[in-house]
């Protein structure tokens, strides 16, 4: 024996929650914290197309069609994006898996180069607390300052306190009825996948209404356990 360790495969793990749970925040600081690399969705599709690799070449010419991305695009892309040198120390899949379907296909290309999900994060929030937080959002036309209704309201009504500009912008799909819409499929889709993931032992649910740094710290405990 010549003392030679196997070599350990990169960590993959994944964030689950509604819209306006934090996901990206959380992902950003276990980005830092863990040396991890968050993997959006649209943000691969992005750079796939960018980038003009085949893969990419294919979700183009979906998306030019007005079609929506296969599923076999996606996993091609991730393969693609998964095998660069910075996904070494592990990733966080902000976005993906969506389905159970997708997840099958997700744990197939892991299991061809090494890998599993080390831990699905389940953030647990109400729905009428993220119906209230993303509809309240605005943010200054002028600068990009974000505020909330009543999180974060300006100093002074309609002017930013970064800027003085007084150009506030909402998101049309910021409503308080679509995000009650985003949230009711949101919980269509995930709620298989929750059970999926709990049936393979790799389910963590953690408490996301209290302070973000609070919130951050449980994310912390966990994905220091599953990545030692």
């Amino acid at each position: 024996m010549d003392g030679s360790k196997t070599p350990v495969a990169a960590p993959v793990l994944i964030l689950l929650g509604p819209p306006g749970a934090g996901k990206g925040t959380q992902a950003r600081m276990l980005e830092e914290a863990h040396g991890l690399v968050q993997l959006s969705t649209g943000d691969l599709l992005r750079a796939a197309v960018a980038a003009g690799t085949p893969a990419g070449q294919r979700a183009k010419a979906v998306m030019e069609a007005g079609d929506l991305v296969g599923d076999d695009i996606v996993i091609a892309i991730l393969r693609d994006r998964l095998g660069e040198a910075d996904c070494a120390q592990g990733v966080i899949l902000d976005g993906f898996p969506r389905t159970t379907v997708q997840a099958q296909a997700l744990d197939a290309l892991l299991a061809a180069t090494g890998q599993r999900i080390n831990a699905a994060i389940s953030l647990e929030v109400e729905d009428a607390a993220m119906v209230e937080r993303i509809s309240g959002r605005f943010t200054c036309g002028g600068c990009g300052e974000g505020y909330h209704d009543s999180f974060k309201p300006t100093a002074k009504p309609g002017v930013c306190d970064t800027c003085g500009g007084t150009e506030m912008k909402r998101r049309a799909d910021d409503t308080a009825e679509t995000v009650a819409q985003r949230l009711e499929a949101y919980h269509a889709q995930t709620a298989p996948l929750i059970t999926y993931y709990q049936g393979k032992g790799a389910l963590t649910r953690v408490p996301a209404m209290g302070a973000i740094d609070q919130i951050a710290a449980e994310l912390n405990a966990v994905v220091s356990q599953v990545t030692t």
